[in-house]
C-alpha cells in the first residue's frame, strides 16, 4: 500500500498566512493610534482593491460563479472581514486583554466543530489532540502575557469576542467550500471588494472628520504594508493551502496567529519572554505537528487481500 502524499506546500501556505497575520496584528497597534477604526479598514480594503484589480477577472479554465458561490463570497467577506473586525476591535475595547486571549483560543475547536457539522469532515483522534494542544497553548500565552489584567471585562465585550471566534471559524469553513470552484487569487480579490463595499459608508463618515495632514510618511508606508499583507497576501496563502487540506486540520494553523503576534512583541517591541510562554509555544507547535504528521498506512493481512 503506497504512503499518502503529504501536502507540505499547503501546510507551509497555511502556516505562513497565520504567522503573517500575527505579525501585522502586532504592528498595526501603531496604525490604530493614527487612524480611526472604520477609516483604517476602508483605506486597507481600498488599497488592496487597487493592488488586486487584475485578480478579479475569471481565468479561461475557471467556471462561471454560480448563485451559491456568489452568496458564499458575500458571507465569507461579511463574517471574515467586516463582522470579525467589528466584534474583535469593540470586544477588546469593552473587555480585558486576558479574556480576549482566552476566548480567541477557541478558534481551532470552533473550526473543528463547524467542519464536522457543515462539511461532514471526519476528525481523527490525533487532530482532536492537536486542537487541544493548540487551545491550551494559546490560553497559556494569554494567561502569562496578561497576568496583570484586572477583571474579566464586561459581558457584552466577552460575547463580542465569542462572536469573533465564530466569525473566524465560519471564514475557514466557507473558504473550504469556495476553493473547490474558485481560484485562491479570485477569492481574495472578490471578498476584499465586498469588504470595501460594506465598510465604505462608515469609512467615509470618519474620513470627513479626519485630518489627513497629521499622518506621517512612516504611517502611510506601514498602512501600505498592512493593506497588502492583510487583504492580499495572507488571504491568498490561506485559500491556496485550504484547497488541499481539510478545514478541521487547517483550523489548527490559527494557533500561529497569537504565537506570531507574541514573537513580534518580543523580537520587535522588546517585550519580555518568560519560561511559561516558551512552554505555551511548545504546546501550540505540538498541536500543529500532531495534525500534520503523516499517518502510517495500515497493512492488510494477506488473507484479506487474497481473492
Amino acid at each position: 500500500m503506497t504512503a499518502p502524499v503529504i501536502p507540505w506546500l499547503a501546510y507551509l501556505s497555511l502556516g505562513a498566512s497565520m504567522a503573517l497575520v500575527g505579525s501585522y496584528v502586532g504592528l498595526s497597534k501603531v496604525l490604530v493610534l493614527v487612524f480611526p477604526i472604520f477609516l483604517l479598514a476602508w483605506l486597507r480594503f481600498g488599497i488592496a482593491a487597487v493592488a488586486m484589480a487584475h485578480w478579479v477577472k475569471r481565468d479561461a479554465t475557471e467556471p462561471s460563479l454560480s448563485r451559491h458561490d456568489r452568496w458564499l463570497l458575500f458571507f465569507e467577506s461579511f463574517f471574515g472581514n467586516f463582522l470579525f473586525s467589528i466584534c474583535m476591535l469593540f470586544g477588546v475595547s469593552m473587555s480585558s486583554a486576558l479574556a480576549a486571549g482566552v476566548i480567541m483560543a477557541g478558534i481551532p475547536a470552533a473550526v473543528a466543530v463547524m467542519s464536522r457539522v457543515f462539511l461532514n469532515e471526519r476528525i481523527s483522534r490525533r487532530v482532536m489532540l492537536g486542537i487541544a494542544c493548540a487551545v491550551g497553548g494559546i490560553a497559556l500565552v494569554s494567561f502569562t502575557k496578561n497576568s496583570d489584567a484586572k477583571g474579566s471585562g464586561s459581558l457584552l465585550g466577552n460575547l463580542l469576542l465569542v462572536g469573533a471566534v465564530l466569525c473566524e471559524a465560519s471564514y475557514v469553513v466557507m473558504g473550504k467550500k469556495l476553493t473547490g470552484n474558485v481560484s485562491p487569487k479570485r477569492i481574495s480579490a472578490l471578498i476584499n471588494l465586498w469588504g470595501l463595499v460594506l465598510v465604505t459608508p462608515l469609512g467615509l463618515w470618519q474620513a470627513l472628520h479626519f485630518d489627513f495632514t497629521r499622518v506621517t510618511a512612516g504611517s502611510w508606508w506601514l498602512l501600505l504594508f498592512y493593506s497588502i499583507a492583510a487583504s492580499m497576501v495572507t488571504v491568498w496563502l490561506w485559500m491556496t493551502g485550504l484547497k488541499h487540506v481539510p478545514a478541521s486540520s487547517a483550523g489548527i494553523f490559527t494557533v500561529l496567529l497569537p504565537v506570531s503576534a507574541a514573537a513580534t512583541g518580543v523580537l520587535v517591541l522588546g517585550e519580555h519572554f518568560s519560561a511559561a510562554q516558551a512552554a505555551a509555544f511548545a504546546l501550540a507547535l505540538a498541536g500543529v505537528m500532531l495534525a500534520t504528521w503523516p499517518h502510517r498506512p495500515r497493512t492488510q493481512p494477506a488473507s484479506s487481500r487474497a481473492g
